[in-house]
């Protein structure tokens, strides 16, 4: 039997006792039909065990449902703080790469103007150091010429001066 006929049997047996004739001078008391009401209770008490059973197995798929939604729940707020978290990390890491990547690329500028700068010096060192090497090749011809010719020594070049230049 179901859960609705224990119901209906309860509502039977309290219309049968309801409606039931008084009993004279016993004001609380009724007559009913024993057969009647013992087969209602009987059958009251054969539905029970089957209404409680099946209620305790409502109670326990409900409690198994909330449990699995807890769970389910759980897994669900432990995913979404691992993806907060691993955002979290992955902006720290895309702050800190850009932090080193702006410092990487001032010490390359810093050290490429450092670069030009020893090289355009040592550009210059060269080129002062050919002039003057060939400023004094250019007096020794001019001497070796005058002296060819049989005249005196040719007056010098000054050596180069840098600044001049």
């Amino acid at each position: 039997m179901e859960n609705n006929d224990v119901m209906e049997l309860l509502d039977m047996l309290f219309g049968m006792i309801s409606e039931a004739w008084g009993v004279p001078l016993g004001n609380d008391k009724c007559i009913i039909e024993r057969e009647k009401a013992l087969h209602i209770i009987s059958d009251i008490k054969s539905a029970l065990p089957t209404s409680i059973a099946e209620a305790k197995r409502l109670v326990a798929a409900r409690d198994e449902f909330i449990g699995n939604a807890k769970r389910e729940a759980e897994a669900i707020r432990k995913s979404a703080e691992e993806k907060a978290r691993i955002l979290v990390d992955d902006q720290e890491i895309t702050r800190v790469a850009r932090a080193r990547s702006a410092e990487m690329i001032s010490s390359a500028e810093n050290k490429s103007a450092e670069l030009r700068k020893l090289a355009k010096d040592y550009v210059d060192d060269l080129m002062r150091q050919t002039e003057e090497s060939l400023t004094g090749s250019l007096n020794t011809i001019r001497d070796a010429r005058s002296t060819f010719r049989g005249g005196k020594p040719a007056r010098r070049m000054p050596a180069a001066n840098p600044e001049e230049l």
